[in-house]
């Protein structure tokens, strides 16, 4: 009897340990199934650095591809800006200027060494038709390169004004040219930024139709709006230059300012 019930008990006992095995097995076994099951995203910062969406940056589109507007070049105008010219020199002839050759090569001396360049004369004749004139006239010649930028995403050199620390003008300005031709006046895109390449030289602006004698020298990719009109390119002895340029760094220890060694044009010879 007492042999009986011993055994009813440890079978009891026995079946009570299966069950609570049994119960731990499953629950470990959904819980693993759960985990696996919901997806693991890597936190990738935004653009500014900072941020955990888990969103990547959104890719910057290149510049617009080049549709020729209707007859280019057709009516260049150069109205008196709002700031005196820096330096005594007469606008270009307006009217309509010629994009053929399509291309104008030129040279840029500075005292770190000779950079060569190409006119965008295709894309923009008013721009290019300005730039030669006043080179023509020496309105480059010992002037000051006033800003270097060197950041992680852009790099540039700002040339072209005459004035104390490369500021200044000629004392006329004119309309905007390509990329910004290729949006329709009222495009949002034209406040939306785009990839300025390594290599390209773009108009500095302070607003719509505000070109006016200093350009960017632009050494590395730089995201901005596509209303900085596209002057031509720079070949590779030149941007080896200018990554010289920016090697040296910027005054002060900054991102954005004047260059730490200074830089000066010292003649404009087109042609």
């Amino acid at each position: 009897m007492l042999l009986g019930v011993v055994g009813a008990s440890v079978l009891a006992l026995v079946a009570v340990v299966a069950l609570v095995i049994a119960l731990v097995t499953r629950d470990d076994g959904a819980g693993t199934s759960a985990a696996s099951s919901t997806p693991v995203r890597e936190v990738v910062p935004n653009r500014a650095g900072a941020g955990s969406t888990g969103a990547a940056a959104p890719t910057v589109p290149p510049l617009p591809a080049f549709a020729p507007p209707t007859d280019p070049g057709v009516n260049c105008q150069y109205p008196p800006s709002s700031e005196p010219a820096s330096k005594p020199v007469n606008p270009p002839p307006a009217g309509k200027v010629s994009t053929d050759p399509p291309e104008i090569p030129a040279i840029l001396s500075t005292n770190f060494g000779d950079i060569g360049i190409r006119l965008a004369n295709a894309e923009s004749p008013c721009a290019v038709n300005s730039f030669t004139s006043l080179a023509r006239q020496q309105f480059f010649d010992n002037s000051e390169c006033g800003r270097l930028t060197v950041q992680p995403d852009g790099g540039m050199l700002l040339c072209g004004g005459p004035g104390p620390e490369g500021s200044g003008g000629p004392g006329y300005e004119f309309a905007d040219e390509y990329p910004t031709d290729q949006y329709a006046p009222a495009d949002p895109a034209l406040r939306q930024t785009v990839l300025y390449p390594r290599g390209t030289i773009a108009l500095a602006t302070v607003g719509p139709n505000s070109n006016g004698s200093q350009f960017n020298l632009v050494f590395k990719d730089t995201e901005m709006e596509p209303t900085s009109t596209v002057l031509g390119s720079i070949d590779e002895t030149g941007l080896a230059i200018l990554d010289k340029i920016a090697g040296a760094g910027v005054a002060g220890d900054r991102q954005t300012g004047m260059p730490a060694s200074t830089v000066t044009i010292k003649s404009v010879r087109v042609g």
